[in-house]
C-alpha cells in the first residue's frame, strides 16, 4: 500500500526520534492510546485487533474518519487509508533505526472532490497536522525512554 501519486495534496515529512524503536512503534501502533500523547487526536478506537483489514474510528480536526488498515509490518511500516467527508486518504509510515535514533517518515495523500476545491489550503492543513503528530510522537517517546 502506497500514498495515491496522482493525488492532488501529497505531504511527506521526517523525523530523528532519539528513543528504542519498540518504544515508538508502540505508542503510534496503540490507536486507543492515540487520545493521551496527541492533543489533536480527540477519539481513536481499533475494532479487534492489529493487523490487516483492521478498521478503526478516530477524529482529529473535528473530522470524523473511520481507516482500514491495508499493510502492517512490525516495527517497519504500516498503512491505512479510508475515506472522509469527500477525501480520500492514504497514510503511511515508516520507521527506521539510525545510530541517532529512529527515523520516523510519514507520508499521506488526499484526493476527490472536497481536496481539488482548495488543494492549497487542504495541503497546508496536512502539513501542520502531520507536523503536529510527529512532534507529539517525538517528545512522548522521547519523555519515556
Amino acid at each position: 500500500m502506497d500514498v495515491d501519486r496522482t493525488a492532488p495534496v501529497i505531504v511527506e515529512l521526517a523525523t530523528i526520534v532519539d528513543a528504542p524503536l519498540q518504544t515508538i512503534w508502540e505508542l503510534h501502533t496503540n490507536i486507543d492510546e492515540w487520545t493521551v500523547w496527541h492533543p489533536e487526536v480527540t477519539r481513536a478506537r481499533l475494532t479487534g485487533p492489529l493487523a490487516v483489514g483492521a478498521t478503526f474510528e478516530w477524529e482529529t480536526a473535528g473530522l470524523a474518519i473511520t481507516s482500514t488498515v491495508g499493510e502492517l509490518e512490525p516495527l517497519r511500516r504500516i498503512a491505512w487509508g479510508g475515506p472522509a467527508r469527500g477525501i480520500d486518504g492514504v497514510h503511511v509510515w515508516t520507521f527506521e533505526r539510525y545510530d541517532d535514533g529512529v527515523a520516523v517518515h510519514t507520508a499521506e495523500s488526499w484526493a476527490g472532490a472536497a481536496v481539488l476545491a482548495d488543494p492549497d489550503g487542504l495541503r497546508a492543513a496536512l502539513t501542520a497536522s502531520l507536523t503536529a503528530w510527529l512532534a507529539a510522537l517525538k517528545a512522548t517517546a522521547e519523555s519515556i525512554r
